[in-house]
């Protein structure tokens, strides 16, 4: 490219416009000159070094791939299965070390192991671990039993995914759930008994052993009963963790013993229904309050029944019955020159009508 061509200029071009534009002078524009921006060319020692080192790494990584990895040298000897509890234990620690022994530390084949245990449904998964160069560690993680299904065909317990546990013993006792339409192949076919064993199988062990059901109950969606305990209202099948640990709170409140349901389809602030409000009567001594001008008399402890005109205390009846009527006393003794009850001469009687055709005796004034 020659140096007076149009492309040459267009750098320099382009800084003058740029100068312009920022209050740059002519003058300082001169130094600037167009530059090869191209890159300086690798040295012939590079790269065969670069050449050699690319070589190296293919030679590498075919002798890994295709001998290594799959090589005597590495291969599983040592087999160690753990986590089996149930009594299938020794045929599936038969297959997993059968399939581990046709592998290599450098090459685990996960879905062979997988394809082994297949036929077993008490196992939910497996964790490997390889011990280079010749051992292996395998964790079996089992299926617990978190449902009874009750079908048509009889009772199976389930897991929480809604697996058949055939055969399989049980804990202890399980809640209940409702399986329409049977079962197809090894799982619950019924969504709602699906979501049933959902329910089930997250509760706190604690808590699943108080379980009697898990149904649908209307609007309120899914409930699960106890014994001895309030209905638990789950509604969907959402956020079971968080409902849980909201019903946990709230059985272990006092305040809530009694209580014949707790709502839990909002877990952060679960409702307590059912409790019974308890009225507190007032004390036998406290009288409405009368107001002047009324025209009644208001009886208390102290004054005896009421009459319709005063009444003293040395003239109230002692049998207890309310006299007809009440004759005032002829005379009236000062507060202070009354005589205590208890050294008072006894009194001549009035008759007075009373029941049963008799009379009851008042001490007269």
């Amino acid at each position: 490219m020659r140096a007076g061509s149009p492309a040459a200029r267009r750098p320099g071009r382009l800084a003058e416009v740029v100068a312009r534009l920022g209050g740059v002078p002519r003058s300082a524009l001169r130094s600037v000159r167009p530059h090869d921006a191209r890159l300086p060319r690798p040295s012939a020692r590079m790269r065969r070094i670069a050449l050699a080192l690319l070589v190296l790494l293919l030679v590498t990584g075919g002798v890994y791939r295709f001998w290594l990895r799959d090589s005597s040298l590495v291969s599983v000897e040592h087999v160690t299965v753990t986590g089996v509890t149930t009594k299938d234990a020794n045929r599936v620690r038969a297959a997993l070390a059968a399939t581990a022994r046709t592998m290599t530390t450098l090459h685990v084949r996960r879905d062979r192991l997988d394809q082994a245990v297949a036929g077993f449904p008490v196992v939910r998964a497996l964790q490997v671990t390889t011990d280079f160069p010749h051992g292996m560690k395998i964790q079996v993680i089992e299926r617990v039993p978190a449902a009874m299904a009750v079908t048509d065909s009889g009772r199976v317990p389930v897991a929480a995914d809604g697996t058949v546990l055939q055969g399989l013993p049980t804990p202890g006792p399980l809640p209940t759930v409702r399986a329409r339409g049977g079962l197809k192949g090894q799982r619950l076919s019924d969504p709602l008994a699906l979501a049933g064993a959902r329910v089930a199988g997250t509760a706190p062990p604690a808590l699943r052993r108080r379980l009697d059901e898990v149904h649908r109950d209307g609007e309120r969606g899914l409930v699960a009963t106890m014994h001895d305990g309030p209905d638990l209202v789950f509604g969907g099948a959402s956020r079971l963790r968080e409902k849980w640990i909201a019903a946990a709170r709230v059985l272990a409140d006092q305040d809530a013993q009694g209580a014949t349901y707790v709502d839990l389809r909002v877990p952060g602030r679960p409702a307590v229904g059912g409790l019974a409000f308890q009225s507190v009567a007032p004390p036998e001594t406290e009288q409405a309050p009368v107001l002047p001008g009324d025209g009644a008399t208001t009886a208390t402890p102290e004054s005896g029944p009421a009459t319709g005109a005063p009444v003293d205390p040395a003239t109230a009846p002692l049998t207890g019955e309310a006299p007809a009527t009440a004759t005032p006393p002829a005379t009236s003794t000062p507060p202070a020159a009354q005589t205590p009850a208890t050294t008072a001469p006894a009194a001549p009687s009035v008759p007075v009508p009373g029941a049963a055709g008799g009379a009851a005796e008042a001490p007269a004034p």
